[in-house]
């Protein structure tokens, strides 16, 4: 998925305009870059469009533990967008994520964060689902 359609997918799930799906997944991912390892950010960035890489990268080897409501805070803040807004616009960046990275790479991000975060992150891929022969939740 090239930068465009990412904005374009975030912005069509979230409701926003193309400009707030931007800051929307920026600070959606440096948010996530804090609370996942140095690693497990990189490894992620290597599947993401070059323009969102920086916003993932810069994070510190150690994963900072805080919750989902710090989390949306924290996104919020650096979109410049209302609580509601951020709630919305995470949980649409973490659908376009999971669109965009592997299946494995998913479930590696998901197992670092808490189980609360599975509020905003959604369920598998439509290909997951197919593959396996089951049915959508």
């Amino acid at each position: 998925m090239d930068y465009q359609q990412f904005v374009d997918e975030v912005a069509e799930r979230a409701d926003v305009s193309r400009e707030q799906a931007e800051a929307l997944a920026r600070a959606t991912l440096w948010t996530l870059g804090e609370r996942i390892t140095g690693g497990e950010a990189r490894h992620i960035a290597g599947q993401l469009p070059v323009e969102l890489q920086t916003s993932l990268v810069a994070a510190e080897e150690e994963a900072e533990g805080f919750s989902l409501d710090e989390f949306i805070r924290r996104t919020a803040e650096r979109a410049g967008v209302d609580r509601g807004t951020a709630d919305i616009g995470t949980a649409a960046v973490f659908a376009t994520l999971r669109d965009t990275i592997s299946g494995d790479d998913v479930r590696h991000m998901m197992s670092q964060l808490p189980l609360e975060f599975r509020e905003v992150a959604p369920g598998p891929r439509l290909s997951d689902v197919r593959a396996t022969g089951g049915d959508l939740p």
